[in-house]
Protein backbone atom coordinates (compact mmCIF):
# COMPACT_ATOMS: atom_id res chain seq x y z
CA UNK A 1 0.00 0.00 0.00
CA UNK A 2 1.38 3.86 -1.00
CA UNK A 3 1.06 5.20 2.75
CA UNK A 4 -0.24 8.34 0.77
CA UNK A 5 -2.34 7.64 -1.92
CA UNK A 6 -6.38 8.37 -1.15
CA UNK A 7 -8.76 7.73 -4.07
CA UNK A 8 -11.62 10.02 -4.75
CA UNK A 9 -14.16 8.35 -7.06
CA UNK A 10 -16.00 10.66 -9.51
CA UNK A 11 -17.86 10.68 -13.12
CA UNK A 12 -19.40 13.07 -15.25
CA UNK A 13 -21.45 15.52 -13.27
CA UNK A 14 -19.96 14.92 -10.32
CA UNK A 15 -20.55 17.89 -7.72
CA UNK A 16 -17.67 20.52 -7.94
CA UNK A 17 -17.58 21.37 -4.09
CA UNK A 18 -17.50 17.79 -2.84
CA UNK A 19 -15.01 16.81 -5.31
CA UNK A 20 -12.59 19.94 -4.96
CA UNK A 21 -13.30 20.45 -1.36
CA UNK A 22 -11.23 17.03 -0.38
CA UNK A 23 -8.97 16.98 -3.21
CA UNK A 24 -7.43 20.16 -1.52
CA UNK A 25 -7.57 19.03 2.05
CA UNK A 26 -6.00 15.72 1.09
CA UNK A 27 -2.92 17.57 -0.43
CA UNK A 28 -2.75 20.03 2.44
CA UNK A 29 -2.20 17.26 4.43
CA UNK A 30 0.65 15.40 2.51
CA UNK A 31 -1.65 12.43 0.93
CA UNK A 32 -2.25 12.28 -2.56
CA UNK A 33 -5.48 12.48 -3.78
CA UNK A 34 -6.12 9.90 -7.01
CA UNK A 35 -8.94 11.18 -9.07
CA UNK A 36 -10.69 7.86 -10.17
CA UNK A 37 -13.37 7.58 -13.05
CA UNK A 38 -14.96 5.23 -15.39
CA UNK A 39 -12.42 5.88 -18.13
CA UNK A 40 -9.07 7.82 -17.82
CA UNK A 41 -10.52 11.16 -18.98
CA UNK A 42 -11.28 14.84 -18.23
CA UNK A 43 -14.56 14.66 -16.90
CA UNK A 44 -17.06 17.73 -16.31
CA UNK A 45 -18.30 19.09 -12.54
CA UNK A 46 -21.81 20.64 -12.02
CA UNK A 47 -22.56 22.58 -8.86
CA UNK A 48 -26.00 21.88 -7.37
CA UNK A 49 -27.99 23.99 -4.64
CA UNK A 50 -31.77 24.06 -4.51
CA UNK A 51 -32.19 28.16 -5.45
CA UNK A 52 -34.77 30.10 -2.67
CA UNK A 53 -38.34 29.15 -4.33
CA UNK A 54 -37.20 26.15 -5.72
CA UNK A 55 -38.25 22.18 -4.66
CA UNK A 56 -35.50 20.51 -6.91
CA UNK A 57 -32.31 20.90 -7.50
CA UNK A 58 -31.31 23.37 -9.88
CA UNK A 59 -27.32 23.02 -11.61
CA UNK A 60 -25.03 24.56 -13.59
CA UNK A 61 -21.60 23.88 -14.88
CA UNK A 62 -18.76 23.65 -13.00
CA UNK A 63 -15.13 22.90 -13.23
CA UNK A 64 -13.81 20.20 -14.91
CA UNK A 65 -11.23 17.40 -13.21
CA UNK A 66 -8.83 14.36 -14.97
CA UNK A 67 -9.06 11.33 -14.19
CA UNK A 68 -5.84 9.81 -12.74
CA UNK A 69 -7.10 6.19 -13.37
CA UNK A 70 -9.66 4.08 -14.64
CA UNK A 71 -11.94 2.07 -12.08
CA UNK A 72 -11.01 -0.97 -14.05
CA UNK A 73 -7.01 -0.17 -13.27
CA UNK A 74 -7.72 0.80 -9.78
CA UNK A 75 -5.90 -1.59 -7.20
CA UNK A 76 -7.79 -0.71 -3.71
CA UNK A 77 -4.86 -2.45 -1.37
CA UNK A 78 -2.72 0.78 -2.78
CA UNK A 79 -4.51 3.00 -1.20
CA UNK A 80 -5.32 4.59 2.74
CA UNK A 81 -9.16 5.16 2.10
CA UNK A 82 -11.58 6.56 -0.31
CA UNK A 83 -13.94 9.50 -1.16
CA UNK A 84 -17.42 9.07 -2.96
CA UNK A 85 -18.21 12.27 -4.23
CA UNK A 86 -22.03 13.97 -4.81
CA UNK A 87 -24.05 14.83 -7.93
CA UNK A 88 -25.81 13.04 -10.51
CA UNK A 89 -22.92 10.62 -11.05
CA UNK A 90 -23.19 8.11 -8.58
CA UNK A 91 -26.64 7.70 -10.27
CA UNK A 92 -24.82 6.84 -13.50
CA UNK A 93 -21.38 5.13 -12.62
CA UNK A 94 -22.58 2.86 -9.42
CA UNK A 95 -23.35 0.05 -11.24
CA UNK A 96 -19.53 -0.18 -12.92
CA UNK A 97 -18.88 -4.09 -11.94
CA UNK A 98 -14.97 -2.19 -10.75
CA UNK A 99 -16.38 -0.06 -8.60
CA UNK A 100 -18.36 -2.18 -7.01
CA UNK A 101 -15.32 -4.40 -6.81
CA UNK A 102 -13.48 -1.19 -5.50
CA UNK A 103 -16.27 -0.31 -3.18
CA UNK A 104 -16.76 -3.94 -1.13
CA UNK A 105 -13.04 -3.61 -0.63
CA UNK A 106 -12.77 -0.64 1.46
CA UNK A 107 -15.74 -1.88 3.27
CA UNK A 108 -14.81 -5.31 3.55
CA UNK A 109 -10.99 -3.73 5.14
CA UNK A 110 -12.43 -1.43 7.12
CA UNK A 111 -10.08 1.51 5.36
CA UNK A 112 -11.41 4.89 5.89
CA UNK A 113 -14.11 5.93 3.89
CA UNK A 114 -16.45 9.07 3.56
CA UNK A 115 -19.90 9.75 1.32
CA UNK A 116 -21.78 13.11 1.13
CA UNK A 117 -24.78 13.76 -0.78
CA UNK A 118 -25.54 11.17 -3.75
CA UNK A 119 -22.59 9.35 -3.03
CA UNK A 120 -24.26 7.02 -1.16
CA UNK A 121 -25.50 5.56 -3.96
CA UNK A 122 -22.35 3.56 -4.77
CA UNK A 123 -21.80 1.50 -1.59
CA UNK A 124 -25.84 1.00 -1.26
CA UNK A 125 -25.31 -0.70 -4.78
CA UNK A 126 -22.49 -2.33 -3.88
CA UNK A 127 -24.40 -3.63 -1.06
CA UNK A 128 -22.13 -2.05 1.84
CA UNK A 129 -24.81 -0.43 3.88
CA UNK A 130 -26.43 -2.89 5.62
CA UNK A 131 -26.54 -2.09 9.44
CA UNK A 132 -24.61 1.36 9.01
CA UNK A 133 -25.76 4.96 10.21
CA UNK A 134 -25.17 7.54 7.43
CA UNK A 135 -25.83 11.09 6.42
CA UNK A 136 -26.87 12.14 2.88
CA UNK A 137 -28.80 14.18 0.88
CA UNK A 138 -32.52 13.95 1.77
CA UNK A 139 -33.38 12.97 -1.30
CA UNK A 140 -31.36 9.72 -1.49
CA UNK A 141 -32.84 8.89 2.29
CA UNK A 142 -34.87 6.10 0.50
CA UNK A 143 -31.58 4.64 -1.36
CA UNK A 144 -29.78 3.87 1.40
CA UNK A 145 -32.52 2.83 4.05
CA UNK A 146 -34.26 0.27 0.90
CA UNK A 147 -30.37 -1.53 1.10
CA UNK A 148 -30.96 -1.62 4.59
CA UNK A 149 -28.77 1.45 6.25
CA UNK A 150 -29.69 3.93 8.48
CA UNK A 151 -30.70 7.82 7.36
CA UNK A 152 -29.22 10.32 9.71
CA UNK A 153 -30.15 13.65 9.32
CA UNK A 154 -27.18 15.18 10.67
CA UNK A 155 -23.91 17.51 9.60
CA UNK A 156 -21.24 14.44 10.41
CA UNK A 157 -21.67 10.69 11.13
CA UNK A 158 -18.91 8.36 11.75
CA UNK A 159 -19.89 4.40 11.83
CA UNK A 160 -17.00 2.52 12.91
CA UNK A 161 -14.71 3.48 9.21
CA UNK A 162 -17.32 5.50 7.52
CA UNK A 163 -17.91 9.00 7.71
CA UNK A 164 -20.78 10.91 6.34
CA UNK A 165 -21.72 14.79 5.56
CA UNK A 166 -25.59 15.48 3.79
CA UNK A 167 -24.36 18.07 1.29
CA UNK A 168 -21.22 20.50 0.16
CA UNK A 169 -22.80 22.75 2.98
CA UNK A 170 -21.67 19.75 6.04
CA UNK A 171 -17.86 19.65 4.95
CA UNK A 172 -16.16 21.76 7.74
CA UNK A 173 -18.26 19.10 9.80
CA UNK A 174 -17.53 15.74 8.45
CA UNK A 175 -14.25 16.18 6.67
CA UNK A 176 -12.03 16.26 9.80
CA UNK A 177 -13.29 13.01 11.48
CA UNK A 178 -12.44 11.06 7.93
CA UNK A 179 -9.09 13.28 7.83
CA UNK A 180 -8.54 11.91 11.55
CA UNK A 181 -9.22 8.04 9.96
CA UNK A 182 -6.92 8.53 7.52
CA UNK A 183 -4.10 9.38 9.69
CA UNK A 184 -4.76 6.83 11.96
CA UNK A 185 -4.98 4.48 8.72
CA UNK A 186 -1.37 6.28 7.83
CA UNK A 187 0.27 5.88 11.14
CA UNK A 188 -0.98 2.00 11.35
CA UNK A 189 0.26 1.13 8.21
CA UNK A 190 3.61 2.59 8.78
CA UNK A 191 3.47 5.38 6.68
CA UNK A 192 4.16 8.29 9.30
CA UNK A 193 4.08 11.94 7.97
Amino acid sequence: MDRHKVLLVIGDATETVDTLYPYYRLQEAGLTPVVAGPEKKRYNMVMHEVKPGWHITREWEGYTIEADVAFKDVRPEEYLGVFYSGGRAPEYIRDDEDLIRITRYFFEHDRPIASVCHGVEIPARAGCVKGRRMATVAKCKFDLEVCGGHFVDAPCVVDRNLVSGRTYHDHGHYMGAWMKLLEAERLRAGGGR
